[in-house]
């Protein structure tokens, strides 16, 4: 990656200071933290920046060039990682992105940092930050962390360059049915059926697919009768993937992330939430974001799609999508 951004662990240590970032987590998670990274990128420009996060990651974190090195971690579900493969001095400073604590505080402090950026938690009196707030924006939630610490951070900083790649899918409307948890999946039958719409208005429509959502994107493409052409399953690379939503009319998701990424590259999104309200994980205000929510609030991690996600209907989305501005190049801003 260019020699020196977003390189794995691998590679030979530099006699920088460092900043080791952990959010160990998913597509979503790190775009939602883009602009607490580049808020660190800036207080600490004389640092290595290292983000401990899973290793498939790795081109999104060279993406938001914030990021110089990942350390790659993992852990299933959204746990914290059991230990880190730091080498090497302590950290200069970490800074606990992953959680409240004190997990991810303990992670971090076994490594002996100079200087740990955390939120409080009562089991963990020795940090002194601020209070954390269950219902807060997850950008909002981070830059706030860092502003107690005197680092100035924008939760609106989070844009992505454009791929360099083209499109595999110019101008169509990317449907994408999973989610890290069914509770946070629209039926598929629903979404053939704005597929079947959109059709009839002589627009192309795609659906993509993680690499575990094979069988969910199958469903899809044979109930919308989609051609083979149309079909991005098995987990498309970040730079196809990412060339596919920035050169999408509109992408319609439940609340994953390929909504955050398209978000990132100021792509219209129609955002299926449920049962988390979009004031914690939803896109920034703009028309050519228009998340959709009923409420009220239900389990994340849910075996069944949550009653919430189910109050919306095809005739929502249909409506929605007709409200979305026009993306045609000359009208992609720079602004979130």
């Amino acid at each position: 990656m260019k020699g020196t951004r977003a390189q794995t662990h691998t590679q030979t240590h530099t006699q920088r200071p460092r900043v080791l970032v952990l959010r160990a987590l998913g597509l979503g998670d790190l775009l939602a933290g883009v602009p607490a990274l580049r808020a660190l990128r800036r207080g600490f420009p004389g640092h290595e920046l290292v983000l401990a996060a899973p290793a498939a990651l790795a081109p999104v974190a060279e993406a938001t060039g914030a990021v110089d090195r990942l350390l790659p971690a993992a852990a299933p579900g959204r746990a914290v990682p059991r230990a880190l493969d730091w080498t090497g001095p302590p950290p200069d400073v970490a800074v606990d992105l992953h959680g409240n604590g004190p997990p991810s505080h303990r992670l971090l402090q076994e490594l002996r940092p100079l200087r740990l950026l955390a939120f409080a938690h009562p089991e963990a009196p020795e940090i002194e930050g601020p209070p954390w707030y269950a219902d807060e924006h997850e950008r909002d939630r981070w830059c706030r962390l860092l502003r107690s610490y005197g680092i100035d951070a924008d939760p609106a900083d989070l844009l992505l360059p454009r791929p360099h790649a083209a499109s595999p899918a110019p101008g169509a409307v990317v449907l994408h049915p999973g989610a890290g948890a069914p509770a946070r999946c629209w039926p598929v039958e629903r979404y053939a059926t704005v597929a079947g719409a959109l059709h009839e208005r002589g627009l192309r429509v795609v659906v993509t697919g993680g690499a575990d959502e094979d069988d969910l994107v199958a469903r899809l493409a044979k109930e919308a009768r989609l051609p083979d052409t149309d079909v991005f399953a098995g987990g498309l690379p970040f730079d196809r993937l990412s060339a596919l939503v920035a050169g999408a009319r509109a992408v319609v998701s439940g609340d994953t992330g390929i909504a955050h990424l398209a978000v990132a590259h100021a792509t219209p999104t129609v955002t299926l939430f449920g049962p988390v309200p979009p004031t914690q994980w939803g896109p920034p205000e703009h028309p050519r974001h228009l998340p959709l929510w009923h409420g009220p609030k239900g389990d994340p991690h849910g075996r069944h799609p949550d009653p919430a996600l189910l109050r919306i209907t095809p005739a929502e989305v249909l409506h929605a999508l007709d409200r979305l501005p026009d993306n045609r190049p000359s009208t992609r801003g720079a602004t979130p």
